[in-house]
């Protein structure tokens, strides 16, 4: 299983040749399903060059692309209509089931739609809800299509919503918890759109935010994370200049660095730049790329490990009642 594919443009035959390198690293020399969360460039870009690498038997996706662009559009429409006629194609909608053995892979949000019934057992009331009023005004985008899963291994549990928003987020885990709980949270849009009411409600033991250097991670989502009522640690993808050394991880706890490594972090974070083509680059990091790998067992015992690094830690068997 892979979610999602990387960026487009000059980044896709840098992410294209790191997802195979992970592929190779894991034995896997094909993939078996593909799941598109969603139809944003830095997600679906690296698609074509991927396919180039590495055969894909089956495309996963929310259905039709609602946020006219014409590049996204020109390879839907083209390349992606190819490979998916040669190839099994799903529209997947909440409550869907991903056919992997041995692992329970659940389709729980999809096309603005999410699971209505209990995972397991009963829902039960969530008291984060209150302390958040969904948002009003806002547009629609393809990141409230995200194709979102939560996956069971044994007694190992983790969750993945792409680049879900908060209204969607709200809709999913409110007034209700259906989910249940997770022992790994795959923090939402790269870490930066997040609220008590999934990353409390879910108690994971750990968070693995999948941020960039100036994406995601910013203080307001990184004391979500520390504030959990079981969180035991958080790991980064990338050190990010969002969060500065008051609200960052140990570097052991980080897997990428940037090209041109600066001396010093700065302790205060830094404020998110205002957005459109004005935009100043982020700090690059095209050299190679290492990955957070995490290993689970039937059992619920879990370790996390820094490719960059071999850092790793083992988290334990859960107390009975998680």
């Amino acid at each position: 299983m892979l979610v999602d594919s990387g960026n487009g443009g000059a980044g896709a035959v840098r992410d294209a040749e790191r997802i195979v390198a992970a592929a190779k690293d894991a034995g896997v020399t094909a993939i078996d399903h593909l799941i598109t969360t969603h139809y944003h460039g830095d997600h679906i870009g690296g698609l074509a060059e991927l396919t180039a690498r590495i055969p894909i038997k089956e495309f996963i996706d929310h259905g039709p692309n609602t946020q006219p662009n014409p590049a996204i559009d020109s390879f839907l429409q083209g390349g992606y209509r190819e490979l998916t006629s040669k190839a099994k194609h799903t529209v997947a909608k909440p409550g869907d089931k991903i056919p992997i053995a041995g692992v329970d892979w659940r389709i729980v949000t999809s096309a603005m739609q999410v699971l209505k019934t209990p995972l397991q057992g009963k829902a039960i009331p969530n008291p984060y809800c209150a302390n958040f009023t969904p948002q009003q005004g806002v547009n629609l985008t393809e990141d409230d299509q995200s194709l979102g899963s939560f996956i069971t291994f044994g007694k190992f549990r983790t969750i993945h919503l792409g680049d879900l928003t908060l209204n969607r987020q709200f809709e999913l885990m409110c007034p209700t918890n259906r989910l249940g709980t997770v022992d790994l949270l795959v923090a939402g849009r790269h870490g930066n759109v997040n609220a008590e009411f999934l990353a409390h409600a879910l108690r994971p033991r750990v968070v693995v935010t999948n941020n960039g250097t100036r994406k995601g991670a910013q203080p307001d989502a990184m004391k979500i994370f520390f504030t959990s009522p079981r969180v035991e640690d958080v790991w980064q993808i990338h050190f990010s200049q969002l969060s500065g050394q008051e609200y960052t991880v140990p570097g052991m706890f980080i897997a990428n660095l940037i090209d041109q490594q600066q001396q010093a972090m700065p302790v205060a974070p830094l404020p998110p730049p205002p957005q459109g083509p004005q935009t100043p680059p982020p700090p690059e990091h095209n050299g190679k790329a290492y990955y957070i790998k995490i290993s689970a067992q039937p059992d619920g015992v879990f370790t996390v490990t820094n490719m960059r690094n071999g850092f790793s830690k083992t988290y334990g068997s859960k107390p009975a009642s998680d």
